[in-house]
């Protein structure tokens, strides 16, 4: 089984061939292809390699599916007693992608 450890927006992400992955918004248009550089690791048949800390010449090709926006997300803070309430609401900008190729 192939599979690489990419780093990403602040996250790690371990990704295969054919797999769809959401992660934090990255630029460009649906159906564009982008390369992702930081490779952390990659296992191959021919063995496993870890970087320190990223491989040197590695990288995972992907193509954009979609660029949506994440569920709202409700942050509410109460005081009792105190009169104070205030709500705020957040969506994480999104981007999904379709892992192409391990290189």
């Amino acid at each position: 089984m192939e599979y690489a450890v990419v780093a990403t927006g602040g996250k790690q992400y371990r990704v295969a061939p054919g797999m769809l992955l959401e992660i934090e918004r990255l630029e460009g248009a649906v159906g564009d292809e982008i390369r992702l550089e930081q490779v952390l690791a990659v296992r191959k048949e021919a063995g496993f390699k870890v970087g320190q800390p990223a491989l040197a010449g590695a990288a995972v090709k992907a193509q954009i599916v979609a660029q949506p926006r994440g569920e709202k997300v409700i942050n509410f803070r109460y005081r009792r007693r105190k009169g104070f309430h205030r709500k705020v609401g957040h969506r994480q900008e999104l981007t999904r992608l379709k892992i192409l190729e391990i290189t």
